[in-house]
């Protein structure tokens, strides 16, 4: 670039040599200037009495109308779509849910072309490439009949093996005199954790018969084909989509130490932008509740999302950190044992599912009380301003107060705009996106079951936000491979810990991508 660029282009400049922090700082107050913005619009829109009617008759439509429209979308045929029923998919598609999609995507690859290490050697035949199978895939699932039976099918075995869990539940808990679990006993750890034990113990038993390294491999083949991705990252990317993401590193152990930099960052990022089958399970029994014709809804949306987002996290990854040096296609699994045998391999898998499901019990119980400490605190500044009274009143009810919701709301309501999220949601679906990011995917899913059941969401947000909150992409998660992928290739630790803020920006907008796509394809 000449001298003549540098002097049009200052600030582009700028952005190109800052360091990955200070660009991401400066990205954070930029939407928490955009989201005071948002406020005050909303602020100014609920002074026009015309308009707020207009929109309140919107929304009480919407709530009215939500569960109505899920379960009827529900019981239509595996081959039609998985929001509309059939009767409905005509005029689905329109001019502006499709550009306002084209711009979400663009703005969300600018942030990654922002954020890159290096921008002349981004490869935008992968990131196309990568971008199309997604587009491909979601086209699929809401319109092309046979893989729409495929992950009904899939999706008819992920509730079917639910059924399974509650047999061994209802053994435990059940009461002697009823033969049923008592009401007092029908919460979050008698419902819900057993279903981590019994897929983590599934998972080692397929582990151990082989059967998820050939479905792994096959889908690692495929990717290193059409994305140029070497053996190892490939079976690493493709085994996320089954395991946990200190799991699946454990099946290309061998190729950690010697891995470059962009095949470590998408190590990190094929595990927070996907999600393992047995958090996935427990997702469907919070969306799905009680109702087996939405738990088959919502497998098939969860499924779906965790396929999509492997090839999303592929496309960020390489624009993030492209690869530059010559890479090893050899494919090989790693013989790791899971067990001796059988019943030895079941053993492990459960031992490792109580210890999965504890951990997440304690983790709720923390992030859940310092939510409540961070949202008393701020109550208290909100009574003490009159924030409280000016928020209830500009926002229509949704938020009565000044607290965490609240802020990460109007943080994050720009993205949800752009991404494609209806105007009425935005800001509940921003406070979904920021819970994820700033606590756990547990705690986003938890809140959107609640805002679901209260009728506060439209169907297509509750669609769009179950693929956005697919993945571990939180701050914990940074930790977590530290200490997973770090004890495999300890002379990785550095890197893993320089690359941690980068993987955790690649796994949401991978996440982000899925949810755009989806909602420019609904209209």
């Amino acid at each position: 670039m000449g001298n003549a660029d540098k002097m049009h282009f200052p600030i582009f400049l700028n952005l190109y040599h800052m360091k990955f922090t200070h660009i991401f700082l400066l990205f954070l107050v930029v939407m928490i200037l955009t989201g005071v913005s948002a406020f005050n619009q909303t602020t100014t829109d609920t002074i026009v009495p015309a308009i707020d009617t207009v929109d309140k008759e919107v929304v009480n439509t919407d709530k009215e109308n939500t569960n109505r429209i899920l379960i009827d979308s529900s019981q239509s045929s595996s081959k039609s779509n998985l929001l509309l029923s059939s009767s409905d998919k005509k005029g689905t598609f329109s001019i502006m849910t499709i550009l306002r999609g084209i711009l979400g995507m663009l703005v969300l690859v600018g942030i990654c072309f922002i954020f890159s290490s290096n921008r002349k050697a981004i490869s935008w035949k992968v990131v196309l490439t990568g971008l199309t199978i997604q587009v491909l895939l979601a086209l699929g699932v809401l319109y092309v009949p046979f893989i729409q039976g495929f992950f009904e099918i899939a999706g008819k075995l992920f509730v079917k093996i639910l059924d399974f869990t509650h047999a061994g539940v209802d053994f435990l808990f059940a009461s002697f005199v009823t033969g049923k679990i008592e009401l007092g006993l029908i919460n979050f750890v008698v419902t819900v954790l057993p279903t981590i034990i019994f897929f983590s113990a599934l998972t080692s038993l397929l582990f151990y018969l082989g059967i998820i390294q050939k479905i792994v491999f096959g889908l690692a083949w495929v990717m290193s084909k059409l994305m140029k991705l070497s053996g190892a990252e490939s079976l690493s990317v493709a085994g996320n989509i089954f395991l946990g993401q200190t799991e699946s590193p454990l099946m290309i152990k061998e190729y950690l130490p010697n891995m470059n930099k962009s095949e470590m960052l998408l190590v990190m990022m094929g595990g927070m932008a996907t999600m393992a089958g047995g958090v996935l399970a427990v997702y469907i029994d919070f969306l799905g509740g009680d109702d087996p014709v939405q738990k088959l809804l919502f497998a098939k949306h969860l499924l779906t999302a965790s396929v999509m987002a492997a090839p999303g996290a592929i496309v960020v990854s390489k624009i993030l950190v492209p690869q530059t040096e010559d890479i090893d296609k050899t494919m090989t699994v790693s013989k790791e044992n899971v067990g001796s045998n059988i019943l030895d391999s079941i053993s492990n898998g459960t031992t490792q599912g109580l210890k999965l499901a504890a951990n997440v019990a304690a983790m709720l119980l923390v992030f859940i009380a310092f939510i409540a400490l961070f949202n008393y605190v701020t109550m208290k500044i909100g009574a003490w301003t009159n924030l409280n009274e000016v928020i209830a009143e500009s926002t229509g009810g949704k938020y009565t107060e000044l607290n965490l919701q609240f802020i990460l709301g109007y943080t994050f309501a720009p993205i949800m705009w752009l991404i494609g999220i209806p105007t009425s949601d935005i800001t509940l679906v921003g406070r979904l996106l920021g819970e994820k990011i700033i606590m756990t995917e547990f705690i986003g899913y938890l809140s959107l079951s609640e805002l679901k059941a209260a009728g506060l969401l439209s169907p297509k947000s509750i669609i769009m936000a179950t693929y956005m909150l697919c993945g571990f992409a939180n701050f914990a998660s940074i930790g977590i491979q530290i200490g997973g992928i770090g004890s495999l290739a300890p002379n990785q630790r550095v890197l893993l810990s320089r690359y941690g803020m980068r993987a955790l920006l690649g796994g949401t907008i991978a996440a982000l991508f899925s949810a755009t796509i989806v909602g420019a394809i609904l209209g």
